[in-house]
This record gives C-alpha cells, structure tokens and sequence, in this order.
C-alpha cells in the first residue's frame, strides 16, 4: 500500500484548512483559553475499511505542530462499529479547529477503502484485478488513490503523464486527419519514453481486430456485454492485456471477471464510494 509522502499531504490539507478556518475558528478562540492541551478518540460507528489516518494526523499537526497521533487500527483495517481506531493529543483549539476537516478526511477516504474492499471480495479466487480510474475529486487524486490500494485495489495511470491510453475522441480525430491507427500507434512509439506500455480503448470485436493488428499492447475493453468481453479475452490471450470499463457494479462485477480480463476498471470507487462514519469524541 506505501505510506502518502508528507510533502505531498501537507499542500491538500493546508488547502483544506484554509477553507474551513481562513480568519480563525470564531467560536472555539472566543471560548476556549489557549494552552489548554485535551485527547479525543476515532470511533468508528460502522463496519468498513479504514484510510487516510495519516492525512488525519496531518490536520492536526498543521495546527500544532506538537499534536501526537496514536493509531490502534491503521490503514487497510476492517473495522466494527464501536472501534476506537486511533487517539489524537494536542492543542484543544486545535482539536476543534480541525475537527470537521481531519473528520472529511478519514469519513471519505475509509469510504473509498471500504467499497474497493467490497468490489475485490466480489472477484476473489479469480485472476484478475480491481483498478481505479481518474474520476477523482479534483486535488484529493493522490488520496484517493491511496485509499483504494488501502481498499486492497490497484491504481491505473495517476494523470495522463504516466501512461498512453488512445481513447475513441483521439481516434476520431486522428480520421478526420486520415491518420490510420496503425501510423498513430507507430507515432506513439516513436515519441513517448520506452517501456511505456500503449494502451487503445475498443468497443466492439472488429475494432479488437484493428487494435491487435496494429500492435497495442493493452486494449481497454469498454461497455461490453459479457458474450462479447468472453471472445475478446480469447482473441487477445497472448497478445495485449485486456482491461474491462464502463458499466462495472458489484452486482455483475464477478461475471465480468469469469471472462478472464486482467484488469477491471471501476470509476465508482473514487466517484460514487458513501462516506464511512467516524466520529471525534473528547475525552
């Protein structure tokens, strides 16, 4: 799973934080005396997955650089309801301060970690994988991302600069140019760095055909019925690894995979993941 590098944290939680207090927390400084130090506990108040205690911790120290996190559950956990899953010490202004933004952290991402968990229990015993997409929200990617690898998934490409994948838009304008796919593909290769796997998104089985004729290595198989995913796994065995998207739920994700694809692609677990409950209680 790899820890999330604090470099790239801080900047999303500054950002965070920013939005929720840029004047000040009103009510907690006009209230609470600083200096005075308190402890509060993360109750899960349902079953799932955890993610993104780090990032929890993160908020904190960000306000008082003295803040120590304990974590009893870490990332990847399943967890009851009724579990305290990490302790939190710092600054009382601090703790309040940074409540709801820690708490949007950790309620969203332990989501995100949760639904993976549920996707890759649906294909467990068959040989393929459950992958994110890039349907995140916009500057939390990097989280997200994370929290599916805590969920048990995989990630595709972070952003367009880490791998090629020729999707139908590039295509039809590469044929409003008389650009075959063939000259398209041998360009790719020419251009982008070695060992860069190419990817081409297919939609049907004659179009499969033309992808493996020109030599891509992966073909992203997509909105495909089950018959149709079945005959392009056979068709590609041997030649490119073969990626199912488009319509995947955990109602048919499991009859997707009996097809053989390696990989299945499933925007849902960054976009559409319920947001697990947890709580911060001071004690």
């Amino acid at each position: 799973m790899g820890q999330l590098p604090p470099h790239l944290v801080e900047p999303v939680v500054a950002a965070a934080l920013r939005e929720d207090l840029p004047w000040g927390d009103l009510t907690t400084e006009a209230l609470v005396p600083a200096g005075i130090r308190a402890r509060a506990e993360v109750l899960v108040k349902r079953p799932g997955v955890l993610a993104g205690l780090e990032v929890f911790g993160a908020v904190f120290r960000y306000l008082d650089p003295q803040a120590r996190l304990e974590v009893y559950s870490p990332d990847g956990t399943e967890v009851q309801a009724g579990t305290v899953a990490a302790a939190v010490e710092a600054e009382a202004r601090a703790l309040l301060a940074g409540e709801r933004v820690a708490l949007n952290f950790l309620n969203h991402l332990s989501g995100v970690a949760t639904l993976t968990r549920r996707f890759v229990r649906a294909v467990e015993g068959l040989p393929c994988r459950i992958v994110d997409t890039r349907k995140t929200t916009p500057g939390l990617r990097l989280l997200e991302k994370y929290a599916v690898r805590a969920g048990g998934g995989a990630n595709h490409r972070f952003g367009l600069s880490d791998g090629v994948l020729v999707k139908d838009n590039h295509l039809a304008l590469l044929r409003r140019q008389g650009v075959s796919l063939e000259e398209a593909l041998r360009r790719l290769r020419h251009r982008v760095p070695h060992g860069v796997r190419v990817q081409v998104e297919v939609t049907d089985l004659e179009q499969l055909d033309e992808v493996l004729s020109a030599g891509a290595d992966a073909v992203l198989l997509d909105n495909m019925p089950v018959e149709a995913l079945r005959e392009a796994v056979a068709r590609c065995r041997g030649r490119a690894v073969t990626e199912a998207s488009g319509g995947i739920t955990l109602e048919n994700v499991r009859a997707v995979a009996e097809t053989g694809v390696d990989l299945i692609s499933v925007g849902a677990l960054t976009h559409s993941a319920p947001a697990l409950d947890v709580s911060l209680e001071l004690r």
